[in-house]
């Protein structure tokens, strides 16, 4: 009783295709591959996304002059 055998699941497959017929069938197993075929385009882009991010994000801290020793406070000088 722990598993079904082969008879079983001929006896299941004839009752589905009885029931649903085999047009809707092959339109459910197209609309299945299609939707892991977009799930894993979806991913595929997802990660290629992630990399330019990072240098993307690198770049705009690194466009920030570092602060100079030559730089003027205006408004310490006028307190003083």
């Amino acid at each position: 009783m722990g598993s079904f055998s082969i008879w079983h699941w001929l006896i299941v497959l004839l009752i589905v295709v009885m029931v649903f017929g085999t047009k809707k069938l092959k339109n459910l197993g197209s609309d299945l591959g299609s939707a892991v075929k977009g799930f894993k385009d979806g991913m595929r882009d997802g990660t290629s996304e992630d990399k330019p991010a990072a240098p993307a994000q690198q770049q705009v801290a690194n466009s920030v002059p570092p602060a100079d020793k030559t730089t003027i406070d205006v408004e310490a000088k006028t307190k003083s």
